[in-house]
């Protein structure tokens, strides 16, 4: 498989190291977790590109902080922003009054559109596509039916994986080199920013899902608590777990612990009637 992209290579990272990306890719939700999501994985995948970038080790040491962060994206097209980031990161290196914050704001402001163009097309159309071919055979009494199925999902999306691979590390180099000749650096950062606190923002609002049963009114008029807040304000009760939340971690606690102390008040208040799952 040949891609044109070879004038590209003209810096420090090379076509060899973006197929090494490309397969270290491949274990990136092997690592999920709870706390922050695919962080793991996205750094494990561009370690070796970050140690050539950075041959000393408080600098080596600093990126790998920086990509440690949350972060979440569809598994299947993660080497777009992966491949990105590479290029970024090839551009702070070379480049000692770089903004190490754009980095994380385009990575952020990535995450919610590219994930939702990949959960449509990987989970609602080629899954369903595999799925539906592999069981028709499959009820048949054919062995091609699961075979069918694994190359259906499969062949489209490493294909498209790898070619993603190249297209962002190609379109991050050429975005980073006409930003810096235009002079809107702070422009572009300022705007990711905004859009990354967007995509948390509703990531939190779409993920929590509480409710305070405890009955406002009688007759036909009784509310629940929750309901009341939440007409007075849309998302109160997401927006106060979320502050108080976000007060723990400003005291530096652990996330685990406050995971913990969560998952207990949930427990007990759940057990005494005041939290609940809203219907």
């Amino acid at each position: 498989m040949s891609f044109k992209f070879e004038a590209a290579y003209d810096k420090q990272i090379t076509r060899k190291d973006l197929q090494n990306l490309f397969w270290r890719s491949i274990p990136y939700e092997h690592s999920w977790n709870y706390e922050r999501m695919g962080h793991v994985g996205f750094t494990w995948a561009l370690m070796p590109i970050l140690q050539k970038l950075y041959p000393n080790k408080p600098d080596f040491v600093a990126a790998m902080k920086r990509h440690m962060e949350l972060y979440n994206m569809t598994p299947y097209i993660c080497t777009l922003p992966l491949s990105m980031a590479a290029a970024m990161e090839e551009a702070n290196a070379s480049d000692p009054d770089f903004d190490t914050s754009a980095i994380s704001n385009v990575k952020l402001a990535l995450m919610g559109p590219l994930s939702g163009v990949g959960d449509a097309f990987y989970w609602g159309t080629l899954r369903i596509l595999a799925t539906g071919v592999g069981t028709s055979l499959a009820l048949q009494g054919s062995l091609l039916g699961p075979l069918m199925f694994l190359l259906i999902f499969n062949v489209p999306h490493y294909i498209i994986r790898y070619v993603l691979t190249f297209l962002g590390y190609r379109f991050g180099s050429e975005f980073i080199t006409k930003v810096q000749e235009s002079g809107i650096m702070d422009t572009i950062v300022k705007m990711a920013s905004i859009m990354g606190a967007m995509v948390i923002g509703a990531m939190t609002m779409e993920m929590v899902a509480v409710d305070i049963p405890v009955p406002i009114g009688i007759g036909e008029d009784v509310q629940t608590l929750a309901g009341l807040l939440n007409g007075i304000f849309p998302g109160f009760v997401t927006l106060g777990i979320f502050g108080i939340v976000y007060a723990m971690l400003k005291k530096k606690m652990n996330p685990l612990l406050i995971m913990l102390i969560m998952l207990i008040l949930s427990i007990v208040c759940a057990y005494l009637g005041i939290l609940g799952v809203p219907a």
